[in-house]
């Protein structure tokens, strides 16, 4: 089985208080980052591999979930792409090239294009997708080349209110 946890990242600062890329996490949005790192702790998934947008925003909220999860942070694989926006496509390429040691992978990144990735995932994704959204996707498959769109199946997804 290969498991996919896609997060969006936590509650910034609004756009225009610095450049896009700058943008820092607001106080709600480290609080909500390190409740469902926890979470996700407690639950067990431990991510064999951690690929993040360089984003300051979402390379803080993976950071977060990292530490929280046992995973080393300098290890964190920062994808420029997912910043500058990805095709869905392009997106499976990512998931198709991924080493197969690596069975549970957490992407961080933003919307909408993390929304259209979690939809072309799932057979059926009706949710949506606030800041620090966590979703839980598995594939009953061996290789990550065999990840084929629509293929997967929710596990549960996470979001901020459901721990205020």
């Amino acid at each position: 089985m290969k498991r996919i946890v896609m997060v969006r990242h936590a509650k910034a600062v609004p756009y225009g208080y610095d450049d896009d890329f700058n943008r820092d996490l607001r106080k709600r949005g480290l609080t909500d980052a390190e409740k469902l790192g926890e979470e996700m702790n407690k639950r067990q998934i431990k991510p064999d591999l951690i690929v993040a947008s360089p984003a300051k925003r979402a390379l803080k909220t993976a950071s977060i979930f990292a530490k929280k999860l046992g995973y080393e942070i300098g290890k964190i694989v920062q994808k420029e792409d997912i910043y500058h926006g990805l095709s869905v496509s392009e997106f499976m390429e990512m998931i198709n090239g991924l080493q197969n040691e690596a069975s549970t992978v957490y992407f961080f990144g933003h919307n909408p294009s993390f929304h259209y990735f979690t939809v072309y995932l799932v057979e059926k994704f009706t949710g949506d997708m606030p800041t620090c959204s966590t979703v839980v996707i598995d594939f009953m498959v061996d290789s990550w080349k065999d990840v084929q769109p629509y293929a997967g199946a929710v596990q549960f997804q996470l979001i901020p209110k459901m721990f205020r």
